[in-house]
Formats: C-alpha cells, structure tokens, sequence
C-alpha cells in the first residue's frame, strides 16, 4: 500500500515543495525514515504513532517506510508530523486519496492528536501559488500567517480527526480570511517620542539624516548622554512599510518562528538590540541548522549595537559583507543560503574605556595604551562603512531642567518621509529605494558637486587621509541633506554639514 502527501520545506527563506512517500508493506513491524531527515524529522515516527492511536484510528503493524523527495537536500523541523500521519491514513485507506493530492500539509503533532504550529508558513504559502492548484492546510495558530498574501486558500485544522474529515469531505470548513491588511495597518508608533529629548540638537538632526537617507550612524559620548535613548526614538522617524517591505520582513520572521497567533504580520520596522556577548552565527546567521541572524531579522529597519567596542572583533569585522551588500551568504559543505540583511546599523560607544574622554566634569583615567587599544577595536575598514560618525556630549542642567517639548517624531517623520519620495522617485529605475544604497555609477549620476564643492572635498580628503570609500560615503550623506532641504543640486553648505559627520575619521587622522 502506497500514499503520497505534498508538503513543503525551507533552503534559507525560500521554499520547496517536498512529496512525503508513505509505503506500508508485510513484514515485522519498523518504521524508518529516508531522504536526509535530522533529529526532529527521525523522531516524528513516535509522535504520529500515538497521535493515531490516540485519536482513535489503528496503526497499522506492519514495515512503514516514509520517503521525503527530493531525497538529496537534508530536511529539518516538526511540520512533516503532519503529512506522514496523513500519508499513513491514507495508505490504510482512511483517508480519500484522491482527495489528498489537492492539499498541501504542514503540521507538528502533539501525542493526543493535536496539530502544534510551525515556521516557515508564510514563505511555504507564497511559493504554492506555483506549485500547482492546491490548497493549504495548517495548523490554527498559523492559519492568519498563512492567509496575508494571496495565494492557495488555507484552511486552520486544530487536531487529526479534523484533517480527516475536512480531506474525506465528511465536514464543511471555510477557507480562513486573514483579519489583517497590511495596506490598511496602524503604522502610528507609539509610546517613545523625540519630544521628550532634552538638548542634544545637533545629534538629532544625525539621526534625521540617517533616516531619511537609511545611512549607518555610530554615537560616541560619556555614559548617560541619551545614545541609547535617541536610538530607541529612531524608529518612530522612519518611513512607514511598503508592502513588498513588510512582506519580505515577515517572511524572514516566519523562517525564524518569531511570529504568534497575533501578530502573524510585522507591522512597523524591527528594532534588533543583540547583547555584545552574542556569537557570529547569531549576529550573522548559520549554525548546524542555519537560521537568520540579528542583522536578518533587522531586515528594512535597525539593527543597534550598544556598547559597540565591546563585541568581539571577529564578529564585528563579519558586519562588513552585509553593510556593504544587503545580504549574508552562509556557505556550507552541502548548500548555500542567502538571507537578506538590508539594515541600518546604529552604534553606541563611549569615547574611551572609562567613558570620559573630553568630558569637562570628569577626569578621564584611561593611559594612552588603553585608549589605543579600545579604539583598534574598530577597524578602519568598518569605520568607513559607517556613514555618520556623531559626538555626543552630557546634556547641561538647564537643558534637562527645560520644561518646553522639542520637535515630536510626527513633525520630523515627515521631513523624511518627503526626502524618502524624491529619492525612490530618482532611484527607481535601479531598484533602489534610498541613498545609502547606491553605487559608484549612482553616485556620479547623482551626486554632481561644483568647483567650490570640489576644492572642500579635496581639502578635507587629503588633509584627513580619507578613503575612497569614506569619499563616497560623504557625497550620500550630502545627497541626503540636500534632499531634506527640497534642493537638486549638492550645495557646499551641504558638503560642509555632511563632512562634519566624519568624526572618527579626524579622531584617526
């Protein structure tokens, strides 16, 4: 007796379809599992055996032997539970068989026959539309994951017993309608607002430029300065979401199983503050299963690093690839994964390892072979992939004392959000979608300065030792600044304010 169950399965966010091969034959009884299963997938025989059992069905005592084709391309995770316990019914001839090949099944088993949620829904989901014309079937707490994008229609199962009357056609189920939409979302932030910043004007008007053009920006100041408090208010400025955003987020999310029930859609831009202890694989991505990173996760948002020098070297320098493509490339023995990884990368550090270096109300204690080693944490190399490099100072009492709000996130919001037009309104011919993104050729397009403009830059460039890439970085940042003044052409007043944002480049120099 022979069944065949679709599924589906994960190479990095990308899905595949995966045909579960159910063979019950005569024998002494065994249950194996072929076609490159891990740990999980092996162990799934004990689940589906008292799922069965446990929902009232037979199991049969017989040689079973599953199948997971493509059999070369090694299979992980609980959501094949599902299909093998489908595959074995139908092979039993509980199940309609002809019925079964119009479904696509995911689903982990707990031991009384409930369907548990999985990852990877969403990506499995989009990627069905091509698959054929079939139907999904998943578990509830998925269903609304599964239902953002239109694709197959999802059906939310909750234990066997209902697969088995909803395949045989003995129950009518309505196919699940997604409570959401992500054009029509709440995008408002809530909570945190730049209004409750006291002084700190200048490093403000950084992080508007950092937003409106999604460039990098490190902070160096004494501890309580307000780094990282002006970081957490960085998302309140940014763009709202764009749907092929917010799509490509949530899938990343889905992959990574940080998605519940009720919050099945990544609605604002993610904000991801790994603790320095954290190992590359988790920054980055990988290990023996590879999973997305911090720098994955923080996809169309931000990724903050506080206390940056902190964090290992090693794991600092891997920041470099996914700063400079927007993507991570995990390399293995058997396949290569791709995640994307389009962030902006805020920083956070004291100026030196006690925090009071030029601080006026306190001595710095640290010996000039402190301070060379504290700041040869950050190489050159990384440094010049940071675009804005910003200083900022203790806040005086009498700014702290100021009763009077400053500029709310609202108003800047929109100053950015109208520098973000002009720029997709430039850019997208080449599929960018903000300056930070943009190449040599872009930058030679788009970024032509005057003679005025010329002898600054030449100036400052071979004055400080600047690299070519720190030149680059320089003419975005000034694209950007004139972008938020509604200006076409770089000024040298917006050249002067964007070299001025190279602090650890004159530190260095």
């Amino acid at each position: 007796m022979l069944a065949k169950v679709i599924s589906g399965a994960l190479i990095g966010i990308d899905a595949y379809p995966v045909e579960v091969e159910v063979d019950i034959a005569q024998g002494l009884p065994q249950f194996s599992t072929v076609g490159l299963p891990e740990g999980a997938v092996k162990e799934s025989k004990d689940r589906v055996k008292s799922a069965i059992k446990n929902s009232g069905y037979d199991f049969p005592a017989r040689r079973i032997t599953i199948n997971l084709a493509p059999a070369d391309i090694r299979k992980d995770g609980t959501a094949f539970d599902l299909p093998i316990a489908i595959g074995l019914l139908c092979a039993t001839g509980v199940v309609n068989a002809d019925n079964l090949k119009n479904f696509i099944l995911l689903g982990e088993l707990s031991l009384d026959g409930q369907i548990k949620p999985v990852r990877g829904v969403l990506p499995i989901a989009v990627a069905a539309r091509d698959w054929g014309d079939y139907s999904l079937l998943v578990p509830m707490d998925n269903a609304e994951e599964g239902a953002i994008v239109a694709g197959p229609k999802v059906y939310a199962v909750r234990d066997l017993g209902e697969v088995v009357a909803l395949i045989n056609g003995e129950q009518q189920f309505i196919p699940y309608q997604t409570q959401h939409n992500l054009q029509n979302r709440d995008s408002s932030p809530d909570g945190e607002d730049f209004a409750e910043v006291r002084g700190q004007e200048h490093v403000k008007r950084a992080l508007e430029v950092a937003a409106a053009g999604a460039h990098n920006i490190l902070m160096s100041g004494p501890p309580g300065s307000g780094k990282t408090m002006l970081a957490r208010r960085l998302p309140t400025i940014l763009p709202d979401f764009s749907f092929e955003e917010a799509l490509e987020t949530t899938t990343i999310h889905s992959v990574a199983g940080l998605l519940s029930r009720k919050n099945a859609l990544v609605r604002q831009r993610p904000f991801r503050s790994p603790h320095h202890t954290i190992s590359d694989a988790g920054l980055i991505g990988g290990g023996s299963c590879p999973r997305p990173g911090e720098v994955s996760l923080a996809h169309r948002g931000i990724l903050f690093l506080d206390e940056f020098p902190e964090f290992k070297k090693n794991v600092l320098e891997m920041l470099r690839q996914p700063l400079e493509d927007g993507q991570v490339c995990i390399s293995r023995a058997a396949l290569s994964l791709t995640y994307p990884a389009s962030f902006m990368l805020v920083a956070a550090m004291n100026p030196c390892p006690c925090g009071f270096l030029g601080d006026p109300q306190h001595d710095c204690t640290c010996t000039p072979p402190m301070l060379h080693r504290y700041r040869n944490k950050l190489s050159g190399p990384l440094l010049d992939r940071i675009d804005l490099h910003v200083d900022v100072p203790r806040v005086a009492h009498k700014e702290l004392d100021d009763l009077k709000n400053g500029e709310s996130s609202a108003v800047i919001r929109e100053r950015v959000e109208a520098a973000r037009v002009i720029q997709r309104e430039r850019l997208a011919p080449y599929g960018l979608h903000a300056n930070a993104a943009m190449a040599t050729r872009h930058i030679r397009e788009f970024c032509p300065v005057d003679d005025a403009g010329q002898k600054l830059l030449e100036m400052v460039v071979d004055k400080l030792g600047m690299s070519a890439r720190s030149y680059s970085r320089i003419l975005k940042v000034a694209r950007t600044i004139a972008d938020l003044a509604g200006e076409e052409n770089i000024k040298q007043v917006h050249l002067a304010e964007a070299i001025q944002y190279r602090g650890m480049d004159r530190k260095v120099g």
